[in-house]
């Protein structure tokens, strides 16, 4: 019936007067946190940077493939079978075992039950004719393997970015996955993206390796190039902490020496090791390695159990606070590369914001003209309906503090022309109920509510499309479906509360009035 209580007018009252009021907050400063919430512009309305990293994963699957050559060869010690002639080539790791342990061993690797067996079917194990003199196993990724591996680094990847991006303090970033091996990175307002390709271009690998007296690289040692010249230094592979053990990491100056130095606190694990190693390490270098290369290599003077040290390198303090910040983001697993690079300038964007606008503008305007001359005063109730439908589409976007795209100015307009079709079906509806009820009232009723079906079914089907797209798409496609989802459940709320209810007032003043639509 076209019955409205009191509560629930006020009801409505009160959550349009709120939604226009969150609405109006883009345009004017709230000391508030919870309502100083404004609409995010994207990439092409704001302008900034845009860039595409992928993740080089050879040498994630090499340093496993490495790690699993000992494990493999300490779980066959302990059945007394030798592993020898192992290396490691192409992704694949190939070791010899004497003939009669060959189906044994081949046996363990591919037993699901087997202790050795975390590897499967991530691994696949196969016999292969390398000599005539030996027979040679090799171990290799699946493909479902990969697709793990590569999932698993990219998820750790995308969170690291993640950091060292909100750390520097850019302004709303777009972090997404492509595919499993590439994340994107959309930078609004950035123009000069130069510093964070640089903090993304390290892994921060970090590590703290003693110097080696030896001249010669040798078993257990390798000779690592200094990061500001072309000297190098023999530095034991035995790792005494990496990056993993470090709490915190902040850039300071040092007082006495006037130098700016990045210190750094180490967890539990990782002070009882540090404290031990420089307890028994009094009066050698300690190599401290960043992404294969040695920042500093300061001598050991006395036992540091503190669990916390500091950095020297000859830094800036922009580089120390880079240094810091990467470090207490932590290491990425794999090396990125830059594939694509973008930069839309702010022009671009202004033009497109009022590209955006304008079409709006113009849209509304149209829709309101034309409803207002074809329905009079109920022309008038739509468009009043039709504007709190947008304060309350603007109004949910900007609660959630959503990114509006170029994409989602077009569903909101897409949303404006589905509102007025939902008052053209109900409108239509009543003068055909009109033509056979002479009570107004009756007819307004049968009208709504014989008008509903086609309604439902329209807008249920947008949103079952607007549903796939945003789950399907990306990007562009995902702001657009957004909008016109939410848009979609604020227009049938405007349609059958806020249009009604300004119908339900009228008509009940004239139920008696002859043409009244």
């Amino acid at each position: 019936m076209l019955y409205f209580s009191k509560l629930r007018i006020i009801f409505i009252t009160l959550l349009s007067l709120f939604f226009i009021f969150i609405a109006s907050s883009n345009f004017f400063k709230i000391e508030n946190n919870f309502l100083d919430r404004k609409i995010n512009l994207g990439l092409d309305l704001q302008g900034g940077s845009y860039l595409l990293l992928e993740i080089d994963n050879t040498p994630v699957i090499e340093q496993k493939l490495q790690n699993l050559s000992s494990t493999v060869r300490n779980y066959f010690k302990e059945k007394n079978i030798k592993i020898f002639n192992i290396k490691l080539l192409d992704q694949t790791l190939y070791f010899s075992v004497e003939e009669q342990f060959k189906e044994t061993v081949l046996e363990d690797l591919k037993n699901e039950n087997s202790t050795i067996n975390p590897y499967y079917p991530r691994f696949k194990s196969h016999q292969l004719d390398v000599t005539d003199i030996n027979n040679s196993i090799n171990l290799k990724y699946s493909k479902q393997g990969l697709i793990k591996l590569k999932t698993s680094s990219q998820d750790q990847a995308l969170e690291i970015v993640r950091r060292r991006i909100d750390e520097v303090g850019t302004n709303e970033p777009n972090i997404l996955k492509r595919g499993n091996d590439r994340i994107l990175v959309e930078l609004p307002g950035l123009d000069d993206p130069m510093r964070i390709k640089t903090l993304l271009g390290k892994t921060a690998n970090l590590t703290f390796r003693f110097v080696t007296s030896g001249s010669n690289e040798s078993f257990g040692s390798e000779k690592i190039e200094y990061e500001n010249s072309s000297e190098e230094a023999t530095v034991s592979k035995r790792i005494i902490i990496s990056g993993d053990n470090l709490l915190d990491a902040q850039p300071r100056m040092n007082n006495q020496t006037n130098e700016t130095v990045v210190t750094f606190t180490l967890d539990r694990v990782g002070a009882k090791r540090f404290g031990k190693a420089t307890s028994t390490g009094i009066g050698k270098q300690l190599a401290i390695v960043l992404d294969g290369k040695i920042i500093s290599a300061p001598v050991v003077r006395d036992t540091i159990a503190s669990g916390s040290g500091q950095i020297s390198g000859g830094f800036t303090f922009q580089s120390a606070t880079d240094l810091a910040l990467l470090l207490r983001s932590g290491a990425l697993p794999a090396p990125l590369n830059i594939i694509e690079e973008r930069t839309v300038g702010p022009d671009l964007g202004k033009d497109s914001i009022n590209a955006g606008i304008n079409a709006l503008i113009i849209g509304f305007i149209l829709v309101i003209l034309f409803i207002l001359l074809k329905y009079k005063i109920f022309g008038l109730i739509t468009n009043i309906a039709l504007i709190i439908n947008l304060f309350f589409l603007v109004g949910i976007l900007t609660i959630f503090e959503a990114t509006l795209t170029l994409p989602g100015i077009a569903g909101i307009i897409l949303t404006v022309g589905m509102a007025v079709d939902a008052n053209v079906l109900i409108f239509e509806r009543i003068k055909e109920e009109l033509k056979s009820e002479k009570n107004n009232l009756i007819a307004f009723d049968s009208g709504y509510t014989k008008s509903r079906t086609a309604i439902l079914d329209a807008n249920i089907t947008t949103l079952l499309a607007a549903i796939i797209l945003f789950f399907m798409g990306s990007g562009p496609i995902k702001g657009f479906s957004l909008t016109l989802g939410i848009g979609i459940f604020t227009t049938l709320f405007s349609v059958y509360f806020i249009a009604r209810l300004l119908t339900v007032l009228y008509v009940s003043k004239n139920k008696e009035k002859a043409g009244i639509i």
